[in-house]
């Protein structure tokens, strides 16, 4: 892919560690809040993510420190390629393309930004990027350090939480309280992306190159319908995400400032 520039910046296809990861997200969440931009609410969440994976990295947590490194990198890309393209209005996939798109609309509650970021990001690129990882090797051999990932995803969700509560501290009570919401969110629960992804990673590795490029794209066409769940959940549960907006405080920015928060 050609090298994309942005704010005169070379971006995505420099990426070649971690750090350069957090750099250029640290760059996105910026500019969100400069321009008051619910781009902001993922970014500040991806942050937090490929921070735990680095100090996962350092502290020996993944079987192999260095394959999880390039996967990092390699998972990375995917996002902020698609980002800056979309930026730049250029081809993106799918599944991105309805997320940015709907980062323009103040209607949806930060919740669904956030779900809308981590429907493309885990269900489509995770799986990709696993797969790219593992080349001609024998996928199963990234199984552990795979779902050791997903361990560090799954123990920033309550983190999450407790930020979202802080932007409107009825959120978590009401969740609770309205088994429809329960519903609507069930389906994009950590568990069921892990194993989804997982399961579409192995689907990929096992494909010849041009078998693999149909399947993606007909996993970005699943994934991006999937999305419209989040946009649009059904007659209560959008009466409640409707109460949660109109109960969310303060400006994006400062919303972004609560979630980048370690």
């Amino acid at each position: 892919m050609q090298t994309i520039n942005f704010n005169g910046m070379q971006k995505s296809n420099e990426i070649n560690s971690i750090d350069e990861v957090l750099a250029i997200l640290e760059d996105i969440i910026i500019e969100s809040e400069k321009r008051n931009s619910a781009m902001g609410y993922f970014a500040a969440l991806y942050h937090k993510v490929t921070q735990k994976v680095k100090e996962g990295i350092e502290n020996n947590f993944f079987d192999d420190g260095p394959r999880m490194d390039k996967l990092d990198v390699i998972f990375a890309k995917r996002y902020l390629d698609a980002y800056y393209n979309w930026q730049n209005k250029k081809e993106c996939t799918q599944s991105w393309k309805i997320t940015f798109d709907r980062a323009t609309e103040n209607w949806l509650i930060v919740l669904q930004h956030l779900l809308l970021g981590m429907n493309a990001h885990i269900n489509l690129d995770l799986g990709i990027a696993a797969a790219q990882i593992s080349g001609n090797t024998n996928i199963d051999h990234l199984k552990n350090d795979f779902n050791k990932i997903n361990e560090i995803l799954s123990s920033l969700v309550i983190e999450v939480e407790n930020d979202l509560a802080k932007i409107w501290p009825l959120l978590k009570r009401i969740l609770k309280w309205t088994k429809k919401a329960d519903d609507f969110l069930i389906d994009f629960s950590m568990e069921l992306a892990r194993n989804g992804a997982w399961k579409f990673a192995k689907t990929i590795s096992a494909s010849s190159h041009k078998n693999a490029e149909a399947l993606i794209n007909a996993r970005d066409i699943k994934i991006a319908q999937k999305a419209t769940m989040v946009i649009k959940p059904g007659a209560i549960a959008g009466i409640i995400i409707r109460i949660i907006r109109f109960g969310e405080k303060g400006t994006v920015s400062r919303r972004i400032e609560t979630l980048k928060r370690t």
